[in-house]
């Protein structure tokens, strides 16, 4: 699996932290940056995180911000992206099962590093469903093409 990972300032520490982890366990990652503490800008990284996701070159995303909330929605607007907003192990397995998530956003101010490690580890393990779920993936799809054309 192919790993794109960025984040902002607010999100730098937890970022390097998840990516030394997902490195140190095998996984191939890309980092999109930030490289610093130094105040930056979320939506970049969303943007190109998202892009590299949507475009097929990374399976999937991690994008991290102080809160999560602000990258999220960022990562949300790239066409064919899922990004879902995890702090809880429950919500990370439901979002792969149930959504078909393709981005991960975490808050970096808002979790330690210990259970990032387990939400990080759990979505990315967690397969999708389908079944019924894949009406409501079609639903969201169709929805995007209207609000984007």
């Amino acid at each position: 699996m192919k790993i794109a990972i960025g984040s902002d300032h607010g999100g730098f520490e937890l970022k390097e932290h998840i990516l030394n982890y997902l490195l140190s366990h095998g996984y191939n990652v890309d980092d999109f940056g930030t490289d610093s503490l130094e105040s930056t800008d979320y939506p970049i990284f969303a943007l190109n995180v998202s892009k590299s996701v949507a475009n097929k070159t990374h399976d999937r995303g991690i994008v991290i911000c102080g809160t999560g909330v602000g990258i999220s929605i960022a990562a949300n607007k790239v066409r064919g992206i899922r990004c879902a907003l995890v702090s809880d192990c429950f919500s990370a397995k439901a979002t792969r099962q149930h959504n078909d998530t393709n981005v991960l956003a975490l808050g970096g101010r808002v979790i330690g590093k210990g259970l990032a490690e387990e939400i990080v580890d759990i979505w990315i393990n967690t397969e999708f469903e389908g079944g019924r779920h894949n009406r409501r993936i079609d639903l969201i799809t169709d929805i995007e093409k209207l609000e984007k054309s």
